[in-house]
């Protein structure tokens, strides 16, 4: 099955195609005249109406295009920090952005409770329906940065399924086993073609 991942980041794209390709799925960006979509980002207080915002606009690019058809895939994440009642969540993107990783730790660096968790909702439009799988990943945040692999608040981020590194450390196999994306993509996979029986 061919699926058109509606985004611009070349990593989230890699995540999916490697674990979406071992169950026959083949992942591609979605491009509009050679370019991934712009969306318009709402300002929403949870990822699940982001994400079913990003499949409405990602359908409605398509409409009357050769592409009209074709199985879309979109994906909205963040990372909720116990200790900041769920700050960034859904703004995790634009806070990276804005005060990045050290402000994250600064914002830290009085709380001895660090859990967190990272969340990812995937949505697949197919055949005119929208079907979405929520994946979680467990964890704290590390007092320092550690790793330069992944992207986003992997090189803070120690995942409770793991062995004491963060995802920064981790190699994408490893990490892809244990993430929040991983988990959302295994889900929806699952949806389109369920398990045999």
């Amino acid at each position: 099955m061919r699926i058109l991942f509606a985004t611009g980041n070349e990593h989230k794209i890699s995540e999916a195609a490697a674990i979406l390709a071992p169950l026959g799925h083949e992942v591609e960006p979605l491009l509009i005249q050679g370019k991934p979509p712009d969306f318009i980002e709402p300002q929403a207080e949870g990822i699940v109406e982001v994400a079913l915002s990003k499949i409405e606009q990602a359908r409605e690019l398509v409409m009357g295009t050769k592409l009209e058809d074709s199985i879309i895939l979109v994906e909205d994440s963040g990372l909720f920090i116990d200790a900041l009642g769920g700050f960034p969540g859904p703004y995790s993107s634009y806070v990276e952005s804005t005060i990045g990783l050290s402000g994250i730790l600064q914002l830290m660096s009085a709380e001895s409770e660090r859990g967190a968790e990272f969340r990812a909702i995937t949505a697949i439009s197919i055949e005119g329906n929208t079907v979405t799988a929520t994946g979680i990943c467990r964890g704290k945040i590390s007092e320092q940065f550690s790793g330069d692999m992944g992207f986003g608040y992997d090189p803070i981020f120690i995942p409770e399924d793991g062995d004491g590194r963060t995802c920064g450390e981790m190699s994408s196999f490893d990490k892809s086993s244990i993430s929040h994306r991983g988990r959302a993509l295994k889900a929806v996979s699952e949806l389109l073609n369920p398990p045999s029986k």
